[in-house]
C-alpha cells in the first residue's frame, strides 16, 4: 500500500528543515580525558619535589595557560600555580579537577578553555553548559572559592569560528553577573584591532597562541580581578 500524501508530507518538511537552516546533527561527544594522564602525573611529580602552598590561586585551562611565560613568577605574590593542559577542553577540566585544581585548596582560580570546544565543534550553548559543570564541581569542595573566566580569545587562525566563541562569551558573562563569586575578564576586546580582527602581532607564528605582548593586555585585566576577590573575601591584594 502506498501513501501518497504522507510521502508529500515528508518532502515538505524536509525542505522547510533546509530552507530554515534547520540541523538535527549530534552533539560533538567530548574527547577521552585520559590522553592528559602523562601531563597530569608529571605536575604531581613536580609536586612532590616542590610542594605548593595550598590557598593560592590555580591558572587552569588549556594552551593559553600552559603557555604564559613566567605566569607563577608574574603572580608570585598571589601564590600562583599554573596547571594547563594544552590542547583540553572544558570536559577534561572537569574530569581532572580533583588532581589538577581542588588538591590545591585554592582561595581562587583563573580559568581558561573553550577555544579548543568551539574548534572542535562544541556551540557556545555547550560551552556555557559544560563551564556551569566545571563551577559545580568546584563549588562542591571548595562553596567560598572565586573562579574567574577568561574570556575566549580572538586568533587569526581561528577568525572563522569567532563569531561562535564570541556568543560563547556573550553568554558566560550574563552567568557569571548573577553568580556570586564568578567573574568574567573580558580579555578578548584589547585582542581585536580597531575593525573587529584579531590583532596579528600579538600572536606567535602559528597565529593561535601568544606572544609576550599579547600575555601583557591580559595581566592587567587578571590582576584586577584577583584584588576584586581579595578585597571581597576581607584581604588585602599582595604588593
Amino acid at each position: 500500500m502506498r501513501y501518497p500524501c504522507l510521502a508529500r508530507w515528508t518532502l515538505g518538511v524536509l525542505a522547510l528543515l533546509l530552507a530554515t537552516g534547520t540541523v538535527f546533527a549530534a552533539e560533538p561527544a567530548d574527547p577521552p580525558p585520559e590522553r592528559w594522564t602523562k601531563q597530569v602525573e608529571a605536575y604531581e611529580k613536580r609536586d612532590a619535589e616542590h610542594p605548593p602552598r595550598e590557598g593560592g590561586v590555580v591558572f587552569a585551562g588549556s594552551s593559553s595557560i600552559r603557555m604564559w611565560p613566567d605566569l607563577e613568577e608574574t603572580f608570585k605574590s598571589h601564590g600562583a600555580l599554573k596547571r594547563g593542559i594544552g590542547g583540553s577542553h572544558i570536559s577534561d577540566q572537569i574530569y581532572w579537577a580533583d588532581r589538577l585544581t581542588l588538591r590545591y585548596k585554592p582561595s581562587q582560580i583563573v580559568f581558561y578553555a573553550g577555544d579548543n570546544d568551539v574548534a572542535g565543534g562544541k556551540n557556545a550553548e555547550r560551552i556555557l553548559e559544560d563551564f556551569k559543570r566545571f563551577v559545580a564541581t568546584v563549588r562542591k569542595a571548595l562553596p567560598k572559592v572565586w573562579v574567574h573566566f577568561l574570556a575566549i580569545k580572538p586568533s587569526p587562525r581561528r577568525e572563522n569560528i569567532w563569531p561562535e566563541m564570541a556568543r560563547a562569551n556573550r553568554l558566560v558573562a550574563e552567568y557569571a553577573k548573577a553568580e556570586p563569586r564568578l567573574t568574567f575578564i573580558d580579555i578578548a576586546k584589547p585582542m581585536l584591532d580597531e575593525n573587529g580582527h584579531p590583532r596579528r602581532d600579538i600572536f606567535l607564528k602559528d597565529m593561535l597562541h601568544m606572544n609576550r605582548e599579547g600575555y601583557g593586555l591580559w595581566e592587567p585585566l587578571v590582576r584586577k580581578a584577583l584584588a576584586e576577590g581579595i578585597k571581597d573575601s576581607g584581604g588585602e591584594a599582595p604588593k
